[in-house]
């Protein structure tokens, strides 16, 4: 008979964090990258980098996978590292539960129903959301059929969205 670790499910899934949602750290507390569900909503422990322009974290806002110059090899999704530098951005990457310090870790909301602190740049209820065309720390209509969806309107004028980052 093998013997399950402490904090996982016989499946491998970490049910016990050491953080709250609303908590950071400057060290690696939960494993980057780690998956946290509750309800109708997933979240994803991160790493924010602050960005060339220096964009400090705004609890509710949109962050994008970081990568200079929107490379994605430099970093963002492969090693859940965050920003909400739109000029250092390749694709969204999900709604910041605190405000992070510059290279320290925190929640980001990637799945499910959220509320955002900035309106959206544009648009109407029931929209596919995307990063390109947004400023920092929003999203924008989808305009193309090249654009990265990453959510969708529900009500635009209550800051609603439901989130399909992905992760």
């Amino acid at each position: 008979m093998s013997q399950q670790t402490p904090g996982t499910s016989a499946k491998g899934i970490k049910k016990i964090f050491a953080t709250s949602l609303t908590e950071t750290s400057t060290i690696d507390l939960e494993g980057v990258g780690a998956i946290r569900r509750e309800g109708q909503k997933a979240y994803k422990w991160v790493k924010y980098n602050a960005g060339a322009g220096s964009v400090a974290a705004v609890a509710g806002n949109v962050v994008y996978y970081y990568g200079v110059s929107g490379d994605a090899v430099t970093g963002g999704y492969e090693n859940s590292e965050v920003t909400m530098d739109l000029t250092d951005a390749y694709m969204g990457a999900g709604v910041l539960q605190a405000v992070i310090a510059n290279g320290s870790y925190g929640w980001v909301q990637v799945r499910g129903p959220a509320t955002l602190t900035t309106a959206l740049t544009a648009g109407a209820d029931g929209n596919a959301l995307t990063h390109v065309g947004a400023t920092d720390g929003t999203l924008d209509v989808s305009a193309l059929v090249t654009d990265a969806i990453v959510a969708f309107a529900t009500d635009i004028s209550a800051k609603k969205i439901v989130c399909m980052f992905p992760y």
